[in-house]
């Protein structure tokens, strides 16, 4: 009687991290950062306003409140006043959801060894969190610095001003390599990788939520939820990152304001609480929990639906 040789078992291979990237998520975040900026865009202006406002720097415009600022801003400027700085914000936004959802979908897969149907656990969503934001900031820190800048632009500016005018994007880019070389570009980048947490944290709540809820549910982790449970648990996981980590966007916006200059991120903080105490690392937290909150809710969905249905495409066609 014949025997059958039998083939020696083939060795596990070993999941890389690049068997983890897929252009769906890169798509799916950019998609939700156009929808999200597009919309909300009036709102981060205030706040990047507000926020910069120390009281001793001289800039050309003070507001009252929010609805003062708003008003004022439409007056002097009308509609593209309200959206001086989106185009680099369009870029910054769509081009940092993008990439936080590629790397981050993509680390969080390599922890699962490749099998996404695996939980992780709240440290190693935070890692992976936190990885992919720094891998995100240093790419994009140049456009939030442009954005920030244009946004600091005011229609009512001297004219004999000594302050560097941009006329756009591309201007602001030019001049600030010129002048500040690549240094001008990092501008708090310092408190921006601090504020790395901010996206950690909000990560981690949000996929810790979607696990106890799919697990109480029994169901499987990778199942897609409903507009109200994706909506709900964006909105609490960003307020909680936004309230607890908020500090550094101040002193990252004050490091890129172009009407005052700091020796670094530690003279910044310094001076903030040496006039203004802890009530200065707040400035423009309402108008930032006003925006990022709807922000972070439509981004979140309409990841999470552009994702399911190109994944689910994909799947299909294989």
């Amino acid at each position: 009687m014949a025997t059958i040789a039998k083939n020696p078992p083939s060795p596990l291979k070993k999941f890389h991290f690049l068997h983890g990237v897929k252009y769906e998520h890169l798509v799916a975040g950019v998609a939700g950062g156009l929808a999200s900026t597009l919309i909300l865009h009036p709102l981060d202006l205030i706040k990047i306003r507000f926020a910069v406002n120390d009281g001793r720097s001289s800039l050309p415009q003070q507001y009252k409140g929010i609805t003062n600022a708003f008003t004022t801003i439409f007056r002097e400027g009308g509609i593209t006043g309200l959206y001086r700085g989106v185009t680099p914000n369009l870029w910054g936004a769509s081009t940092s959801w993008g990439l936080y959802f590629l790397f981050y979908n993509a680390l969080k897969v390599h922890t699962q060894g490749g099998n996404g149907d695996i939980p992780l656990g709240a440290t190693a969503h935070l890692v992976s969190a936190a990885e992919a934001g720094v891998l995100t900031l240093l790419i994009t820190n140049p456009l939030w610095v442009v954005k920030t800048r244009l946004c600091l632009q005011y229609d009512t500016a001297p004219v004999n001003s000594k302050n560097v005018v941009y006329s756009g994007m591309i201007d602001a880019l030019k001049q600030i390599y010129r002048q500040e070389g690549i240094r001008g570009y990092y501008k708090g980048l310092g408190p921006g990788i601090f504020g790395v947490s901010h996206g950690a944290v909000q990560f981690m709540t949000y996929e810790e939520m979607k696990n106890k809820y799919n697990q109480y549910y029994n169901l499987p982790i990778t199942n897609k939820l409903g507009t109200v449970e994706y909506l709900l648990f964006a909105a609490i996981s960003k307020i909680i990152a936004a309230a607890s980590t908020y500090p550094y966007q101040v002193i990252r916006a004050r490091l890129q304001n172009q009407h005052y200059r700091y020796e670094g991120s530690w003279h910044c903080v310094q001076q903030t609480w040496k006039y203004e105490r802890w009530r200065g690392f707040y400035k423009g937290l309402g108008t930032n929990l006003l925006r990022v909150t709807p922000a972070t809710m439509i981004t979140f969905l309409t990841y999470e639906n552009v994702s399911h249905f190109l994944l689910n495409r994909n799947a299909n066609t294989l």
